[in-house]
C-alpha cells in the first residue's frame, strides 16, 4: 500500500453537473430516427384472456411494432422461473403487461394501445395474504409445481411461493421451563414506494444480431441475463450500459421495461425508448412488500432470552421476485440483536393478486427491527426491567451466536449503546413543553450486514499519470463511483482521487458483477478495484526500480512521484514510469476479483435461504424524542441521532450524507408513507397528490457519530454505509410514541388517523388469525432439528 491514505472527505466529481442539470441520464437518451414505446396494461387484478387481437392497432398511423406474449418465450425469477414477461392465458395483477407497441411518437403508441381488441373473463381476486393463506383459497398459481426450480432447498406450495426456516436449539423446552414469562406479539407494516426522482427507463437498440440496451439499472449483468431468457437468445446477444442512475433504493435491483423495448427494437429495426410515467411508477412499482409478523419469547425474569419463535408473511405481491431471496433476510434481522437461546423462525412470500414487490433499502430488516424492537420493549415492561438496560444485558458481543448459529466476533453493538449514552447526555436539554404534547423517548438497536457476492475490475495505467477504472459498477446517487472507489484506487498509486477516471457500466467491457445495492458497492467492488489497482502498482514500482536503481521494497508511491522513501524529491513521476513501462512491455493493467469468504452458519439450521450466515455484519444504535398530539395525532420528531457501524470511515463527509438521508427516508416510512390496495386490486396511490414523502420542512437535523474498528473484511477495513441509515429509524420512532403515549404500537406507518385511533383506543389490538397457534402449522415442510423434532405441518399447507 501507499503511503497516501485513503480516508478523505472527497467531493462529489459529479456534484456540479448534476445540481446544474447537466448530467444525462437514460430519460434524457435520444438516437437518430428512435421509436417511442408504450404498454398495454391490465386493468383488473385476476382474469382470463379470451382473445388479444392486435390487427386493428397494427394499422394505426405511426405504428411499426406491436410484440404480446407470443414473442417473450422465457420465464423469469429468483429461486423460482415464475414470471413471464406478458401475461399469457392468465391476469395476476391490475396493471400486469399484455402487450407493447412502438410508433414514431408516444400520441400514436398510446392511441394504438387503445385500438387493441382485448377480452377478460374476470375472476375472484386474492388481494390479502389472509385470504391467500386460507384453507380454500383459490391459487395465484395453479400451476406452480411445473415450474423450473433455480434454486433447490426451498419449501413452497400452493399460495406459499418460497419458504425459509431457521431452527436452533429445543424451543419447546424453552418455552416449558417454569422460569419464564411467554411475551407474543403482532405487528403489521404496510408498502412503500421508492418514489426515485428518474423513473424506470430504457434506450434499445438491435443491431448485427445483437441487443444494446441503455437503462436505468443497479444490476447490469441481471438485465443482460434476465432480457436474453426472456427473449430466448444466448446471453452474448445483449450488451447493457448504464448511464447515470437517477435513484434507485432497490427499485432498480430487477428487470423492468428492458425487454419491452429491446423485443420491439428486433421487430422495427429501430432504436426503441420506453420510460415509465409517474402513473406507472406508482401503481406497478416493486413496492417494499407489506408483512404480517409474529413473535414469541421465553425470557426469564433476569432477563435472558432463552426461546424465540417467530412467522413472518411477506406479500410477494403475483409474483416470487425479490420476496424469494429476502425470506433469508428474517434469520438475520428478526433474529439478529440479541443472544437468543434456542431459536425458530419461518419467512414466507405469499402470492396475491397485487402488484409485485421488490427490494428496497435496508429490505426486509427495517420492518423486522420495528417489530423486534417493538416486542424487546414489551418484554421489558413484562418483566420489569429498564428497555436499555434489558438491551445492554442481551445485544450480540463477542463469541455469541447469531440465529444460523454463526459466531460473532467483537464487541460492537455494546460500546455503540454507550457512545449513544454519551451523545444524548451531550445534547442540550429540549425546552419544556406547555402546549400540552405528549413527549417521548426511544433507543433501538440494528443489525444488519453487506451483501458481497462477485465483483470484478480492471484498473489501466494511462501513460500521463492517471489511471482508468473499469466496473460494472453503477452510480445511483450514494457516490460510491465517484468517490470510494476513485479513494482506493488513488491511495494505492499514489495520485490524487481527481485523476482516476471512472467507466460507466458496460457488460461488454467489465466482468460479472452482482449489482448495485446491499451497502456492497464499497466492500466488493473496492475490494475489486483495490486488487486490481495493487497488481498495477507492482508493475510500476517494478520498472520504477529499474529507472532510479532503487529496490522496489524502498521506494513509495505519493503526490503522483515514485521515489525512494525518506527522500521527497528524488525519483520519478507516475507519468514518467507508466510511459516507459509501455514502451517496455506494452499497456499496464491489472485485474482483480472479490466474492464473499463464507461464515459457516451451524450445520442443520438453515433451509431455503440463498445466505446462510453473514460475511460482513454492519450494526446501528439510534435514538430520538418525539412530541404527539393528542387532539390531532400528529407526531413531531423533536431530534434524532444515530451511532453507526462503519469498520473504517473512507469518507466521513459522504457517510454523514448517506445517514442524514437514509433517516428522512425512514422517517416517510415510520409516519406518512402508506400504499393501500382498493377492493378493485388497484394501488390507491396513483401520484404525489395522494402519496405523501418527505418535504423540506420535514427533514430533521441528525446527530451522527461513526464508529469504527468493528472487523471487516471490506477493503482497508470498510463496511456499507448507505443501506443501514434506515434500518432503525421505523423502530426508533415507534418505540418513542409507545413511551409518549403509553400505547401498544402494532403498526406503521403512524399516520395522525392511526395515532388517534391508538390515543381514543378505537381499534382493538392486533391479532393475526391467519398465522396458526403452533408454530409448525405455519410450515409447507417440517424443519428437523437434531435435538428435538418439530411438528409436522398441517395439511391445509399442503395444497
Amino acid at each position: 500500500m501507499s503511503d497516501v491514505s485513503a480516508t478523505m472527505d472527497l467531493r462529489r466529481r459529479d456534484a456540479a453537473d448534476k445540481l446544474r442539470g447537466r448530467t444525462r441520464y437514460t430519460i434524457d437518451r435520444y438516437l437518430p430516427g428512435m421509436l417511442h414505446a408504450a404498454v398495454l396494461r391490465a386493468g383488473l387484478p385476476s382474469g382470463r384472456i379470451i382473445r388479444l387481437d392486435t390487427s386493428r392497432a397494427a394499422r394505426m398511423p405511426g405504428v411499426r411494432a406491436i410484440v404480446t406474449a407470443s414473442d417473450a418465450p422465457g420465464m423469469i425469477g429468483i429461486g423460482i422461473a415464475d414470471h413471464p414477461l406478458f401475461a399469457r392465458d392468465v391476469i395476476r395483477y391490475d396493471g400486469e403487461p399484455l402487450a407493447a407497441v412502438a410508433a414514431v411518437t408516444l400520441a400514436q403508441a398510446q392511441a394504438a394501445l387503445a385500438a387493441i381488441d382485448v377480452e377478460i373473463e374476470q375472476l375472484p381476486a386474492i388481494l390479502t395474504m389472509a385470504e391467500a393463506l386460507a384453507p380454500d383459497a383459490r391459487l395465484v398459481h395453479p400451476d406452480w409445481r411445473s415450474y423450473e426450480v433455480l434454486l433447490e432447498g426451498g419449501a413452497r406450495a400452493g399460495n406459499v411461493a418460497w419458504e425459509a426456516t431457521v431452527v436452533r436449539g429445543d424451543v419447546d423446552a424453552a418455552f416449558a421451563r417454569p422460569d419464564v414469562e411467554i411475551v407474543e406479539s403482532f405487528y403489521r407494516v404496510g408498502r412503500q414506494n421508492h418514489v426515485a426522482f428518474e423513473p424506470r427507463a430504457v434506450v434499445a437498440s438491435y443491431e448485427d444480431g445483437r441487443f444494446h440496451i441503455e437503462t436505468s439499472t443497479q444490476v447490469p449483468w441481471s438485465v443482460r441475463n434476465a432480457t436474453a431468457r426472456v427473449l430466448g437468445v444466448p446471453a452474448s446477444q445483449v450488451r447493457v450500459t448504464v448511464p447515470p442512475v437517477g435513484g434507485g433504493f432497490g427499485l432498480k435491483f430487477d428487470l423492468a421495461v428492458e425487454p419491452f423495448a429491446a423485443l420491439l427494437a428486433r421487430a422495427s429495426g429501430r432504436p426503441v425508448r420506453l420510460v415509465n410515467s409517474r402513473e406507472d411508477e406508482m401503481l406497478t412499482c416493486l413496492f417494499r412488500e407489506n408483512a404480517d409478523i409474529r413473535i414469541r419469547s421465553a425470557v426469564t425474569r433476569e432477563g435472558e432470552i432463552v426461546g424465540r419463535e417467530a412467522v413472518v408473511l411477506m406479500d410477494c405481491g403475483a409474483y416470487g421476485g425479490e420476496q424469494i431471496f429476502l425470506t433469508t433476510m428474517t434469520a438475520h434481522t428478526l433474529g439478529g440483536n440479541y443472544r437468543l437461546g434456542s431459536v425458530r423462525m419461518v419467512s414466507r412470500a405469499v402470492y396475491t393478486n397485487t402488484a409485485p414487490n421488490g427490494a428496497f433499502r435496508c429490505c426486509n430488516g427495517v420492518y423486522n427491527t420495528f417489530a423486534l424492537e417493538r416486542h424487546t420493549d414489551e418484554i421489558a415492561a413484562r418483566i420489569g426491567m429498564n428497555p436499555l438496560a434489558f438491551r445492554r444485558r442481551n445485544v450480540l458481543g463477542d463469541k455469541d451466536l447469531g440465529a444460523t448459529g454463526q459466531v460473532f466476533e467483537g464487541d460492537v453493538l455494546g460500546p455503540m449503546l454507550d457512545r449513544m449514552d454519551t451523545l444524548r447526555d451531550a445534547a442540550a436539554p429540549l425546552p419544556a413543553r406547555t402546549d400540552g404534547k405528549l413527549l417521548g423517548r426511544a433507543t433501538t438497536v440494528g443489525t444488519w450486514f453487506v451483501f458481497v457476492g462477485p465483483s470484478a475490475a480492471t484498473v489501466n495505467m494511462n501513460a500521463d499519470g492517471t489511471a482508468t477504472l473499469v466496473t460494472s459498477g453503477v452510480e445511483i446517487g450514494s457516490g460510491s463511483m465517484m468517490q470510494s472507489l476513485p479513494q482506493i484506487v488513488a491511495s494505492t498509486l499514489g495520485i490524487a482521487p481527481e485523476q482516476v477516471i471512472v467507466r460507466a457500466a458496460d457488460t461488454d467491457a467489465a466482468g460479472y458483477d452482482v449489482g448495485v445495492g446491499g451497502g456492497r458497492t464499497t466492500v466488493s467492488l473496492g475490494a475489486a478495484s483495490l486488487s486490481a489497482a495493487q497488481e498495477v502498482r507492482t508493475k510500476l514500482l517494478r520498472i520504477a526500480s529499474e529507472m532510479i536503481e532503487a529496490a522496489p521494497g524502498d521506494l513509495v508511491m505519493r503526490d503522483g512521484r515514485i521515489e525512494i522513501a525518506g527522500a521527497p524529491g528524488s525519483g520519478r513521476t507516475v507519468a514518467e514510469v507508466a510511459t516507459r513501462a509501455q514502451a517496455l512491455g506494452g499497456p499496464v493493467a491489472g485485474t482483480g476479483a472479490f466474492t464473499g469468504a463464507g461464515v459457516p452458519a451451524m450445520p442443520g439450521c438453515v433451509a431455503g435461504h440463498f445466505i446462510d450466515a453473514i460475511d460482513i455484519p454492519v450494526f446501528a444504535v439510534h435514538d430520538c424524542e418525539v412530541a404527539v398530539d393528542p387532539e390531532t395525532g400528529h407526531v413531531e420528531v423533536l431530534s434524532y441521532r444515530v451511532v453507526q457501524d462503519v469498520g473504517r470511515a473512507l469518507n466521513p463527509r459522504a457517510i454523514h450524507g448517506q445517514i442524514q438521508g437514509g433517516v428522512v427516508q425512514g422517517l416517510g416510512y415510520a409516519l406518512h408513507e402508506e400504499v393501500t390496495i382498493g377492493s378493485n386490486g388497484r394501488v390507491s396511490q396513483s401520484g404525489f397528490e395522494t402519496y405523501r414523502v418527505p418535504l423540506a420542512l420535514d427533514v430533521v437535523p441528525v446527530e451522527i457519530s461513526l464508529y469504527e474498528g468493528a472487523a471487516s473484511v471490506g477493503p482497508l477495513g470498510t463496511k456499507g454505509a448507505g443501506e443501514v441509515p434506515i434500518l432503525n429509524v421505523g423502530a426508533t420512532v415507534a418505540c418513542a410514541v409507545a413511551n409518549a403515549t403509553g400505547k401498544r404500537v402494532q403498526e406503521l406507518p403512524l399516520t395522525p388517523p392511526r395515532v388517534l385511533e391508538l390515543l381514543l383506543e378505537r381499534k382493538p389490538g392486533l391479532a393475526l388469525s391467519h398465522i396458526a397457534e403452533v408454530w409448525a402449522d405455519n410450515l409447507v415442510r417440517p424443519h428437523q432439528w437434531p435435538y428435538g423434532h418439530q411438528r409436522m405441518p398441517s395439511k391445509q399447507s399442503e395444497r
